[in-house]
């Protein structure tokens, strides 16, 4: 007998560790991949002990080599059922005039080139099982801020290719998802974004009563790879209430 097998990337934290979480809950056996082995080891026997079923795989999603190599230690027994391509973050606040190549080549490799090599990976196993590739994008894919021109450029990339495999795929037995989460809370995104100055990243926040948290993303998630075969869910957009679009949130005094 096969088991269902779901292949979450960037499952150390935040979006995707809740995600591998609620996946666990559904029965999945999760593939928890980052490069923080110490933290998806934890999770994986959290999981575990749980009575679920996850296994822990350290990867960076920006190396071709290694993510082949992952894909290839798969166990052959397992089909491959989903792909969260969750492995991803955004870089510095600073202005096209002034920001860093550095930062927006970084920001390229992992968001757009990191779901490249995952999916290119494993989509042959994905679609023998009439499976589910998952990009989680952002509201940043559809719409452009002043300060986001790096991120917003990359994650422009992320939602051209779940939109162009959608394309390309059509036909065969294997539907792409995309997921474009607006303002969530999570450990650790804002503060890398800002370079490390928690004082920034709390503003980020300052007088949103309830902005999206990580479960709520993976809780959504999850309902979308759990639909019907026939059924996809294209493009999904998930926003606190608080807010209207990347520029109008509602913040209390």
């Amino acid at each position: 007998m096969t088991t269902r097998t779901a292949v979450v990337t960037g499952a150390s934290s935040g979006i995707g560790a809740a995600t591998a979480r609620r996946l666990a809950a559904a029965g999945f056996h999760v593939v928890l991949t980052a490069r923080r082995e110490d933290r998806i080891k934890a999770l994986a026997a959290e999981l575990t002990a749980e009575g679920h079923r996850a296994t822990a795989h350290p990867l960076d999603v920006t190396d071709r080599a290694a993510v082949d190599a992952f894909a290839a230690a798969l166990d052959a027994h397992d089909s491959i059922d989903v792909l969260v391509n969750n492995a991803g973050g955004a870089i510095g606040t600073e202005t096209v005039a002034t920001a860093d190549p550095a930062d927006w080549r970084a920001m390229y490799e992992v968001n757009v080139l990191g779901v490249l090599n995952v999916t290119q990976a494993l989509l042959p196993r994905l679609v023998a099982a009439e499976g589910t590739v998952v990009v989680l994008s952002s509201t940043a894919a559809l719409a452009t801020y002043e300060g986001g021109g790096g991120y917003v450029a990359a994650k422009h990339g992320a939602h051209v290719i779940a939109e162009t495999l959608r394309l390309e795929l059509c036909g065969q037995p294997v539907r792409v998802v995309e997921i474009a989460p607006g303002m969530v809370k999570t450990e650790g995104f804002a503060v890398t974004r800002f370079r490390g100055d928690e004082e920034k990243a709390a503003a980020v926040y300052a007088g949103v009563a309830e902005p999206l948290d990580a479960d709520d993303v993976a809780d959504t998630v999850t309902w979308a790879v759990t639909r019907p075969a026939h059924v996809n869910v294209d493009l999904l957009v998930l926003r606190p209430r608080a807010q209207a679009s990347n520029y109008k949130v509602h913040r209390e005094s």
